[in-house]
């Protein structure tokens, strides 16, 4: 008889978690679990079953950004889709670097301006002005301004490493649902409307009435278009966090942002560019 343990059944996810947290309430030993545990516990436990801090870290942040992210269950959610797109990674760097980074892409790279700093957090809103207006407008440097259409953006920068840190974006795209679920309320009133319209005017009924499904199809269509620029909001985001792992957005010096050109000159050189063959 061989004397090697015969390899067991593989664990699916929901078992593997189970296990998991079952390992770590044996391991707690009396420490109780029903009441939680602190983040210094949970990366002391962490260290005891061999499991290296920044994976920690990293969970925790993750944990923390999915519970302060708010539960939608309205109408509006599930006619259209959810209020927020949101991108996460880590990525090499400080929080100094990365911020700084990222401060200055939201500003030359997608138009935003500053909203507030808070305490490990950053949030932007669309710049407005006439030379934000042009340059949305232009698509200067071939770029959709995504994120210049959202309501706000959020930065959360943490480190969880020497030379590491955990970086999460999210846009409140509530704005545009609105937009959407406006329209779709337009388009069912002018169809009720239209149907009284044709009925005042002595169509049968039969045919009067198909004014509204019509509407109804209509604004059900205009309402769904939604996802897709959620889903245009999250791919701006992650185009984000590609540029910051792959180190593409370099922070000019202050002395060479002072040699640029004046804002206007600026403005009118990237216009002449834009519509050179």
């Amino acid at each position: 008889m061989s004397d090697t343990v015969p390899p067991g059944r593989r664990l699916e996810r929901a078992a593997l978690e189970r296990v998991i947290l079952r390992a770590a309430q044996l391991q707690a030993g009396s420490r109780s679990l029903e009441d939680g545990l602190s983040e210094d516990d949970v990366l002391s436990l962490g260290a005891e079953v061999g499991i290296p801090a920044p994976y920690l870290r990293q969970a925790l942040m993750e944990e923390q950004m999915r519970a302060s992210m708010p539960a939608e269950r309205s109408l509006a959610a599930w006619l259209s889709g959810p209020r927020f797109a949101a991108a996460e990674r880590t990525v090499s760097g400080t929080t100094d670097e990365i911020g700084q980074a990222l401060e200055y892409w939201m500003a030359e790279g997608e138009l935003l301006i500053v909203k507030r700093r808070l305490a490990g957090q950053t949030t932007w809103e669309p710049r407005r002005g006439t030379m934000a207006s042009l340059k949305r407008s232009f698509r200067m440097g071939g770029r959709d301004y995504v994120l210049a259409r959202t309501r706000e953006v959020a930065a959360q920068v943490s480190s969880i490493a020497e030379q590491r840190v955990y970086v999460r974006l999210a846009a409140d795209v509530g704005n545009v649902r609105r937009e959407r679920l406006g329209g779709a309320t337009a388009l069912v009133t002018l169809g009720a409307a239209t149907t009284g319209v044709l009925m005042l005017l002595g169509f049968a009924l039969p045919i009067a009435v198909l004014a509204v499904p019509a509407a109804g199809a209509g604004a059900l269509a205009v309402a769904r278009g939604y996802p897709r620029e959620l889903e245009k909001a999250k791919v701006a985001l992650e185009q984000i966090l590609d540029r910051l792992e792959h180190g593409e957005i370099k922070v000019p010096s202050p002395k060479d942002r002072q040699r640029g050109l004046p804002g206007l000159e600026r403005l009118a050189d990237e216009i002449r560019r834009s519509f050179r063959p």
